[in-house]
C-alpha cells in the first residue's frame, strides 16, 4: 500500500493521525499535504466529532470534517480496548510521527502515552496538543479555540470599538496551533535525520493564541493598555480599510507616503489633503484620522468602485472588491489558481476540497485523496502493515475493536 507519491517532498513518511476536531487534524492534513501517509485512527461507530457538525456529505462526512482531513485515509479502532491499543502499538512502529490532542494524560492510561510509544519506537516524533501548558497547573484543562480566543486577548483587538469583542470568523487558534504543530513536526524529522533521534512535541491552543497577537500584543505591553479596535480599519496605517463608495465597498491600502501624494492628487483630486501638514507622515496621518477619514469617505462616496479602482490601480495603490465567500470561491482568480478541487465521491459522485496553497517548482501540491469515509482504509491497512487476515479482521470486527 503506498499512499504517497515519490515526488511530493514527505514520501516516505508515514503519520500516525489520533487527533480529533480540528488543530490536530489540520496539522495532520498539512503533512499529508506534502506527501506524507497520514493514518487517521477514529472510533468505529460514531468516528471524528467534526464528522456530525456543519453540512452532511454523503453518509459520513460533513464539510467541516473535509476541510481538515484531505490526503488521509481512516482506520477505524477502538482505543479502550486492550486489543486496540495493541494494534496502535503494532502500527506505530513502522511510523515516523504521532500527533494527538487528547486530554492531559488520557493516552497515558490507555498505555499510548509518549514514554510507552517511545519504547516501541525510539526515534518517534510524537507531538501532544493540548488546550494550556502540560506543564502548569492548568495542564487538565480542556481547550476549545473559542475560549482561548477570549483568554489570550483575542476577541479584545478584533471588531468595532463600539461593539462588544467579538471572536474571528473561523477557529483561528484551532488553525494556527495546527500549523505551529505541523511546522515543529517538519523540524524534528530534519533533525532526525541528523542525530537519529525522535522528540516529544508539546503545543497548546493558549500558547499559539498568544503568539497571534503578533505586533499588537506587543503595542500593548509598549503602551501598558489595551490598544483601541479599528474593525476593518489599520491601527497603524491611515487610510486603510474597507470603504464605502457610491455603488459597493472597496478595499484600499495606502501604505506609504508616496502612495498618500498619489491617491489624493490622482484619485481623489484633493491636493489640499496632500499638502496638508497634519498628514504630511503616516504618523501625523494616524494621530489625525478622526480629522482625514470623514474627508476621504465624502470623496469616496461620489465615485463609483469600478471607477474608484481603475484609478487606484493606475496610481499604484493596492485595492480590492469585497466578495462574499461563495462569490471568492467561484471566482475566476480561484478557478484559474487550482485552488477549489473536485474530488470523487462514492455517494455524491463528486464533492469540492480546497487545495493546499503550497507550490513546489511552480506545481500546486495535489489533492491525492479526498477527505476518507469513515474506516475507508481499515481492511487494507492493517492487512498490508500488520499482515491481518480476512478472519482476524472479522474477529476484531465482530468484537467492536475495530
Amino acid at each position: 500500500m503506498t499512499a504517497y507519491t515519490s515526488s511530493l517532498p514527505l514520501s516516505g513518511i508515514r503519520v500516525l493521525d489520533l487527533s480529533r476536531v480540528f488543530a490536530g487534524p489540520w496539522c495532520g492534513m498539512v503533512l499529508g499535504d506534502f506527501g506524507a501517509e497520514v493514518i487517521k485512527i477514529e472510533h468505529p461507530m460514531r468516528g471524528d466529532d467534526t464528522r456530525d457538525w456543519s453540512i452532511r456529505v454523503g453518509n459520513t462526512e460533513t464539510a467541516y470534517y473535509n476541510s481538515v482531513n484531505r490526503n488521509k485515509r481512516s482506520v477505524t479502532v477502538d482505543l479502550q480496548k486492550p486489543e486496540g491499543q495493541r494494534i496502535v502499538c503494532d502500527l506505530v512502529k513502522q511510523c515516523d510521527v504521532l500527533i494527538h490532542n487528547f486530554k492531559f494524560g488520557g493516552l497515558d492510561k490507555l498505555g499510548l502515552g509518549y514514554e510507552s510509544i517511545k519504547s516501541i519506537k525510539s526515534d518517534i516524533i510524537y507531538c501532544s496538543i493540548s488546550g494550556y501548558d502540560r506543564t502548569g497547573s492548568e495542564a487538565a484543562r480542556p481547550g476549545y479555540d473559542l475560549v482561548v480566543q477570549g483568554e489570550a486577548g483575542l476577541m479584545g483587538l478584533n471588531g468595532e470599538a463600539s461593539q462588544p469583542p467579538l471572536k474571528f470568523g473561523i477557529a483561528v487558534v484551532d488553525m494556527f496551533t495546527g500549523m505551529y504543530s505541523a511546522q515543529a513536526i517538519l523540524a524534528a524529522l530534519f533533525e532526525r535525520n541528523r542525530t537519529k533521534q525522535g522528540r516529544h512535541i508539546e503545543m497548546a491552543l493558549f500558547d499559539c493564541g498568544i503568539m497571534i497577537t503578533s505586533y499588537c500584543g506587543l503595542e500593548a505591553l509598549v503602551m501598558d493598555e489595551d490598544p483601541p479596535r479599528y474593525g476593518n480599519a489599520h491601527p497603524s496605517i491611515v487610510p486603510y480599510g474597507v470603504f464605502e463608495t457610491a455603488d459597493s465597498p472597496v478595499v484600499i491600502t495606502v501604505g506609504n507616503n508616496a502612495q498618500f501624494e498619489r491617491f489624493c492628487r490622482e484619485v481623489i483630486d484633493r491636493k489640499d489633503l496632500a499638502d496638508d501638514q497634519r498628514f504630511k507622515t503616516n504618523l501625523d496621518r494616524k494621530i489625525n484620522r478622526d480629522v482625514l477619514v470623514p474627508e476621504i469617505l465624502q470623496e469616496l462616496k461620489k465615485r463609483k468602485r469600478e471607477l474608484l479602482m481603475n484609478k487606484l490601480t493606475k496610481a499604484g495603490i493596492p485595492c480590492g472588491e469585497v466578495l462574499g465567500l461563495l462569490e471568492a470561491l467561484r471566482s475566476e482568480r480561484v478557478k484559474a489558481g487550482g485552488l477549489v478541487s473536485q474530488q470523487p465521491h462514492p455517494i455524491e459522485g463528486s464533492t469540492p476540497i480546497l487545495a493546499p496553497p503550497y507550490r513546489f517548482d511552480g506545481q500546486r501540491l495535489p489533492v491525492r485523496m479526498s477527505a476518507p469515509v469513515l474506516g475507508e482504509g481499515t481492511n487494507a491497512i492493517l492487512s498490508d502493515m500488520l499482515g491481518l487476515d480476512k478472519k482476524k479482521l472479522t474477529e476484531l470486527k465482530d468484537k467492536g475493536v475495530i
